[in-house]
């Protein structure tokens, strides 16, 4: 979301005739009674000046009448209301999935298809997001306000105890993990892995979006509790469940998962974010007042990266490019820009050409190819005379090499890395092993998964075993190069 689009969002007065999409995600089951007058309340509701709205009924394979009821209200609001209908009851986080999946907004919410929530209170909750202080909102049924409803009790004190607990895993201070009005900008929203298929949902929405260190504001909201005999759903077993999600999601990272990559694995160590502040704190030394890092991915190792004087962003995916200029949107410091080595498309511009002080690659996903001499050429024109170009390699193994002549897949030994910056015109001033505490943790296989605990124990001790490096069998090097003077 650029800054010229929030900004006429909330000034009438600027003229921008690119209106902003707003989507409302509904999961519905089993609301033949309440979801005609929750969809009329919902499109009477005032937005924020420049918002539209789309409304996404997901109907999670209802047995009543709401399967009639939808298609009435479909019938009736065409341009406004689209419907879906999973082709068996999951539970309300399958529902949210799929709404995800189907919205076109620039901004979502989600809404129960009962009358507990108020949409008349959307303008409060998104305007966080729309003046730039937020990356989600959370409406909280429990923060000070002046009125409120008499709640069931052992229902809030479910919510609260259930909100604490998620508050100790996470580190957040909220009030109301448990809320169903929740606001991200769209972009966010999609590219957080989302698993859980009933109400485990909340904390796991909750567990990744702290994991990505995202701004969260929250807001005063009013909440009209239903009774179970008016039809409220979540239960007990709901709310062990909850827990297991909390626990579960303290324990493993999946929040940068990015679902379209090759194998979950070749993205695993994106979860660990002591990783990626080892990697860091092993490279600073090495890291100037102007960065570039190649292959940004959904910034799990950018967030970590100093921001001094400049700190530019490249990636090749326009999913992730997008996602990132809408999280450092407004950041005088670090912009974003396209980079495509494959297909020799950027959007780095001549100026910029020999004036960075240092360029980090994790190179997880191969973003650098080291196969080829021309790609760390490229890279070398936008160092200055004694910039670093510092980025990581698998290690050679038994195992991996027979893979070595794979376009997808490229392994080096110290020697053969060594061999391959000289030839692109670099100085060598280190190689050596990081993180080899991976092979005793992690297994080596892609198409195997790690356990839990076992991945755990490597994010605990990632940092620690640094000494290890020189005796375990190596996973990765850690590479240090300058270009070398041409003149000589």
């Amino acid at each position: 979301m650029t800054s010229e689009r929030v900004q006429a969002s909330v000034n009438p007065t600027l003229q921008n005739s690119e209106r902003i999409l707003f989507s409302i995600l509904i999961p519905v089951f089993n609301e033949q009674a309440y979801l005609t007058r929750i969809v009329e309340t919902v499109l009477a509701a005032p937005l924020p000046e420049g918002l539209d709205r789309e409304l996404i009924l997901v109907d999670d394979c209802s047995t009543d009448r709401t399967p009639e009821v939808i298609q009435e209200l479909v019938a009736k609001y065409p341009t406004v209301v689209r419907a879906f209908r999973q082709s068996k009851n999951q539970g309300k986080g399958a529902a949210i999935r799929r709404a995800i999946q189907e919205m076109k907004g620039d901004y979502a919410i989600f809404q129960d298809a009962d009358l507990e929530y108020n949409p008349m209170e959307y303008s409060l909750v998104l305007a966080p997001l729309l003046d730039g202080r937020a990356d989600v909102v959370y409406g909280s049924r429990f923060a000070s306000r002046e009125t409120r409803k008499i709640l069931q009790y052992h229902h809030k004190l479910g919510n609260l105890a259930l909100t604490c607990l998620s508050n100790f895993t996470t580190g957040l201070d909220l009030t109301d993990m448990e809320t169903c009005y929740k606001a991200f900008r769209s972009d966010a929203l999609r590219s957080i892995p989302l698993r859980s298929n009933r109400f485990g949902i909340e904390p796991e929405i909750t567990a990744k979006i702290a994991k990505r260190g995202w701004t969260v504001y929250e807001v005063p909201i009013s909440y009209n509790g239903r009774r179970y005999s008016e039809g409220k759903k979540i239960g007990w077993k709901d709310g062990v469940s909850a827990i297991r999600v909390i626990l579960k999601y303290w324990f493993y990272d999946d929040s940068f998962y990015d679902g379209d990559s090759a194998s979950e694995s070749s993205q695993r160590l994106e979860y660990s974010r002591n990783f990626m502040k080892t990697f860091v704190k092993k490279i600073t030394p090495w890291l100037g007042a102007k960065t570039m890092e190649i292959g940004a991915g959904m910034g799990a190792l950018s967030r970590y990266l100093p921001q001094k004087e400049r700190l530019t962003l490249t990636e090749s995916d326009e999913r992730h490019l997008k996602f990132l200029r809408g999280s450092y949107d407004g950041n005088a410091v670090v912009d974003v820009q396209k980079l495509d080595f494959t297909k020799h498309e950027t959007s780095l511009s001549d100026m910029d050409i020999g004036t960075y002080d240092s360029i980090v690659c994790l190179n997880r996903l191969g973003e650098l190819p080291l196969n080829a001499v021309a790609a760390l050429v490229a890279v070398r024109q936008y160092l200055k005379p004694r910039g670093k170009l510092i980025f990581t390699a698998t290690a050679t193994t038994r195992r991996n090499r027979r893979k070595r002549n794979s376009d997808a897949f490229h392994a080096f030994s110290p020697q053969e890395l060594a061999k391959l910056l000289e030839n692109a015109g670099y100085t060598v001033e280190l190689i050596e092993p990081f993180a080899s505490i991976q092979s005793v943790f992690l297994k080596r296989d892609p198409n195997k998964g790690c356990s839990l605990f076992g991945f755990k124990l490597f994010d605990i001790l990632v940092s620690k075993t640094q000494f290890l490096d020189k005796f375990l069998r190596p996973v990765r090097y850690v590479a240090v190069a300058s270009p070398r003077n041409q003149t000589k």
